[in-house]
């Protein structure tokens, strides 16, 4: 942004003010204008300008226009003035957003009678001088704060509007500054050299363009909608991409999505263009487990991966092409995810005729595959039942082993009695006595069948189970060993 270029005369000829600038000229040359008017007024061809001040013409016509005009900056300055007018401080460059009002600001020390104007340098077109606004542009103003500080207003501003603004006193010689009026506008997204959404086949190349306007020129930046990384060519990933042209080399189905170009050049506000990348490619179907063993009566899921582009027909089958349905014992499950499927099949009961081969087929309109799976038969495990005695209920394992601890601590009296004892075999009746003498006083043999009653935790009744295994012990004795004895031979 330079100053414009203003001419030699302004600085050094002594012409008159309204030819020491272009700008002024075009003031000079409209105030003629305008003194023709008059002389077809007072009935004469024409009027010199240095008659003009001195007539005193009818007011009729266009009088009430043209004299005052005249008398602004045409006519010298009669009063003896002492103090000539200056410029209190430069014009300060403005920048604002297109479509806002713009307000460039003239403030003049000790102005007295001299008149203030406003001109636009590149068209030289005069906008104002004092109050009132020459311009036929309604959105051109002016205002002023005690004849000191005047104010050009230019409301809703557009592009057309950027440039150099000077500001002129009506001095001998005339007396101007200028500042400059720059017009941001925010960026804006064009749809004709913009990417649409595309359709690519996988492994080829990818070219997206992206084209703003806006003043300053807006910066392009590639993102993706999510906020996933890129890939790139080279094996690595970035986040984002900058410039108007994004090149993808040998683009593969992770590239696919959503992708935006935004537009920023600091002036909000910051616009951005959705672009849909969609890669096309045949099915591929993976498989974790390809063997799967199973047993008789147990539920089984079999489960395979499958991607494809466009959307692609997923079912199961069996071994000789049979697809399985819906319904029955087989649940087949899918789940999407953009290309991406999880296929499953349950199987809920899986019996004899359900080992072998099962197929999950995938299809769209550039190819199909498939992938195996084996069900195969393994032994069905073994289940630990536990045994109950006739004698004795059944015991949980934990409860028998403290039992089992019980009875290798205390040895049963009666049992080693039994064990040491020579028995005279020659005398039946004796034999008969003695064990008449140990069942004495014991309960009849239903009482085994009695639950045996669980270890007290207190201390006061860790003898009832003792004298209960004791009791146990020969009674158990006295049914088994003695009749076995008594029936040896003589």
């Amino acid at each position: 942004m330079s100053k414009p270029h203003l001419g030699k005369d302004v600085s050094r000829l002594r012409a008159p003010a309204w030819q020491r600038d272009h700008a002024g000229y075009r003031l000079v040359r409209w105030v003629e204008l305008a003194s023709r008017d008059v002389a077809r007024a007072l009935g004469k061809r024409k009027v010199h300008m240095g008659d003009a001040c001195n007539r005193r013409p009818r007011l009729y016509g266009n009088l009430f226009i043209a004299l005052p005009l005249l008398g602004v900056f045409i006519c010298p300055v009669t009063t003896d003035i002492t103090d000539v007018p200056k410029f209190g401080q430069p014009i300060n460059n403005v920048t604002i957003p297109v479509a806002r009002e713009a307000t460039l600001a003239c403030v003049v020390e000790d102005l007295a009678t001299y008149k203030v104007a406003w001109l636009r340098v590149d068209t030289q077109t005069i906008l104002t001088i004092a109050t009132h606004v020459i311009t036929k542009n309604h959105r051109i103003g002016v205002t002023h704060s005690d004849h000191r500080t005047w104010y050009l207003q230019i409301r809703d501003v557009r592009e057309s509007d950027r440039g150099w603004y000077m500001c002129q006193i009506n001095t001998d010689p005339m007396k101007s500054q200028i500042g400059y009026l720059e017009v941001v506008v925010p960026p804006d997204i064009l749809d004709y050299p913009t990417s649409t959404d595309m359709v690519v086949r996988e492994g080829t190349n990818v070219t997206l363009r992206c084209a703003a306007t806006g003043s300053p020129q807006p910066s392009i930046t590639w993102r993706r909608e999510g906020g996933e990384t890129i890939p790139l060519g080279n094996g690595q990933e970035t986040t984002s991409v900058e410039g108007p042209v994004f090149n993808i080399t040998r683009v593969n189905r992770l590239h696919m999505g959503p992708y935006l170009c935004i537009a920023s050049n600091g002036v909000p506000p910051t616009v951005s263009k959705r672009i849909m990348l969609i890669v096309h490619f045949p099915p591929m179907i993976w498989i974790q487990n390809q063997l799967v063993g199973a047993y008789e009566g147990q539920q089984m899921t079999l489960e395979c991966n499958s991607e494809a582009y466009p959307k692609s027909i997923n079912y199961w089958a069996r071994d000789k092409g049979e697809i399985i349905a819906q319904g029955g014992k087989y649940e087949p499950v899918l789940l999407d995810n953009a290309y991406k499927v999880h296929m499953k099949l349950m199987i809920r009961a899986v019996g004899p005729t359900d080992f072998g081969s099962y197929k999950c087929v995938s299809k769209n309109s550039l190819g199909d595959t498939d992938g195996s799976i084996k069900l195969y038969r393994i032994p069905q495990p073994s289940t630990h039942y536990a045994t109950t005695s006739t004698t004795e209920p059944n015991i949980p394992p934990e409860k028998a082993d403290k039992k089992q601890k019980s009875r290798q601590k205390v040895p049963d009296s009666n049992e080693e009695e039994a064990g040491n004892e020579i028995m005279d075999l020659s005398d039946p009746e004796k034999i008969t006595k003695e064990r008449d003498l140990k069942l004495r006083g014991r309960p009849h043999d239903n009482a085994m069948e009695l639950p045996i009653a669980e270890e007290p935790t207190s201390c006061a009744g860790s003898r009832l189970p003792l004298a209960l295994m004791i009791w146990f012990t020969s009674l158990w004795l006295s049914k088994i060993l003695v009749p076995t004895i008594v029936n040896l031979p003589p």
